[in-house]
């Protein structure tokens, strides 16, 4: 069976670079010891950066570490046509290339702190087809046996 495939926004992948602990930082570990596949976009790995660079520049090579060491796969960003064609896939138009990118890889699970964009909007789950949920959430499903 293949490993299932979560792909984190750059909301995710800051919270498991910034904090020692929590599921998002146990996500970025399952990863490293290939019990999981973590994916990326380009636009979340730019995102994080900044903020990263931002809020706490030291741990900039704790970010290029940890991908690294994850495997993380890196997934191109959808093009401008892409976009355009699903701009009614969620309220805040910054995120569709997001969206756009879980759905192209097939996401197992879609991992954000989002909660106004994405959990809190179950419009947008039923129109990628993309289980999403918080680091947390996330886990508890990868620990579950990825069951619904």
């Amino acid at each position: 069976m293949s490993r299932v495939n979560l792909f984190l926004d750059s909301s995710a992948l800051f919270a498991g670079i910034a904090s020692s602990t929590g599921a998002a930082r146990v996500l970025l570990l399952l990863a490293e010891t290939q019990h999981i596949t973590i994916t990326i976009s380009e636009q979340v790995l730019v995102e994080t950066e900044r903020a990263i660079a931002r809020k706490a520049p030291k741990a900039l090579d704790d970010l290029r570490q940890a991908i690294l060491a994850s495997k993380a796969q890196i997934v191109r960003d959808p093009t401008p046509e892409e976009v355009r064609a699903q701009r009614n896939l969620i309220s805040h138009p910054a995120d569709i290339p997001i969206v756009l990118a879980a759905m192209r890889i097939q996401a197992d699970y879609r991992v954000t702190l989002n909660r106004k964009h994405f959990i809190d909007d179950p419009a947008v789950a039923r129109q990628s087809g993309l289980r999403i949920g918080t680091p947390g959430e996330a886990l508890e499903w990868v620990r579950g046996g990825m069951t619904e």
